[in-house]
């Protein structure tokens, strides 16, 4: 949601067309699983990947059109503060072979 009320639009790049609602389950799945990868407890990777969903969701309030690099820079930002393991595979979770 925006500061109006209304939801963040995603708009998607690489190999997606078009625009989609900002999913939160989807950030928090994508969370838990790099910080998993990073050798964090299952309770663990799923208390910081709420936190970083829900600081993800105060910055989004501010911005109704973003794009997915967009929110993806950002959790990496917040999950940073948390877990810097799991941000750095975060980040370069496309990178890394």
């Amino acid at each position: 949601m925006n500061d109006l009320g209304g939801p963040t639009i995603i708009i998607k790049q690489r190999h997606h067309k078009g625009a989609e609602q900002f999913d939160q389950a989807k950030l928090h799945k994508s969370l838990v699983a790099a910080c998993l990868e990073a050798g964090s407890p299952n309770g663990h990777a799923d208390q910081l990947a709420r936190r970083v969903v829900d600081s993800v969701i105060l910055w989004l309030k501010d911005h109704p059109e973003v794009t997915s690099q967009d929110v993806r820079r950002a959790a990496a930002r917040y999950l940073r503060i948390y877990h810097p393991d799991a941000a750095y595979l975060y980040e370069h979770h496309r990178k890394i072979l």
